[in-house]
């Protein structure tokens, strides 16, 4: 109960600081874990982005304020926006009216109503995993650099993934592979830099390739979940029920540390997979 006691506290500080600024590494440390793991957790637990949540709780409250007289300039200032432009455009989207219109007497309007987490044990599916300590190890590769917020790196990494598998890239990686290896997906996600790092390589310790790069990834304990099926689809449901089912009532938590995808042959219709999470026993 401690961990979703944790998101509550996170959720907690955001509704106090809609009118102001929202610090994602603040709501992370509350929940105990990283910026990235915090909104992956709060994507897949909620069922939309955290940016989208906030979003929507910052124009339920600039519509109610609208109502009650206040002026369309005051409201979009305190709730950042720098342009009665950008206001405009957002509140439309979630409201399908302008704002001016939304001061109207009889205005219907959408109010989304803040999230607090419960814990609820389902236990409707199996899922199997296996815990492993594994030493480091040196990716060869590809990177980019991705944002901080995970809207726009799931809208980022994909794109990635295309343009690599266009310029031969993809291909030229898993030429190299043995039997038994895997085409590796990592994302470094340390709050301590400006940035995250995705990376598509394979694991060799002593190979050098041209125009690529090698990383390595610290020793870890993993919690490893395998899964087949089509892609992006059958991942995510993955990734959606560790942190939903699992994690919850599993005595361990997110770690520091690279998240990890291991797609093993190459059919994307019928993928074999293995999802690694960096844990740590919960505290």
């Amino acid at each position: 109960m401690q961990w979703i006691e944790r998101l509550n506290e996170a959720l907690i500080y955001i509704e106090e600081h809609l009118d102001g600024e929202i610090s994602y590494e603040k709501a992370a440390r509350l929940a105990n874990c990283s910026t990235y793991h915090f909104q992956r957790m709060f994507t897949y637990v909620a069922g939309l982005t955290l940016g989208e949540y906030i979003r929507r709780r910052k124009l339920t409250k600039a519509a109610l304020e609208l109502q009650q007289g206040n002026k369309v300039l005051d409201v979009a200032l305190r709730y950042g926006y720098d342009s009665p432009t950008s206001f405009n455009r957002a509140f439309q989207v979630v409201h399908g009216m302008t704002p001016s219109d939304a001061k109207k007497e009889g205005a219907v309007l959408k109010a989304f109503p803040k999230i607090s987490f419960s814990l609820t044990i389902k236990g409707e599916q199996e899922m199997e995993y296996r815990i492993e300590r594994k030493d480091a190890f040196r990716v060869v590769g590809v990177s980019c650099k991705i944002s901080k917020d995970m809207e726009e790196s799931m809208r980022v990494v994909p794109l990635f993934w295309a343009e690599k598998a266009q310029d031969g890239t993809i291909a030229k990686l898993c030429s190299l592979l043995k039997e038994g290896e895997g085409l590796f997906g990592l994302c470094t996600n340390t709050d301590e830099l400006d940035h995250w790092t995705y990376t598509i390589g394979i694991v060799k310790h002593d190979l050098e390739l041209e125009g690529m790069e090698s990383q390595m990834v610290e020793p870890s304990l993993w919690a490893i979940f395998p899964g087949r099926g089509p892609m992006p689809q059958t991942i995510q449901e993955v990734e959606r029920r560790i942190v939903t089912d699992w994690l919850p009532s599993s005595g361990y938590e997110f770690a520091e540390g690279v998240d990890v995808e291991v797609y093993l042959d190459n059919d994307p219709s019928n993928q074999s997979f293995e999802v690694w999470m960096p844990i740590r026993k919960s505290r």
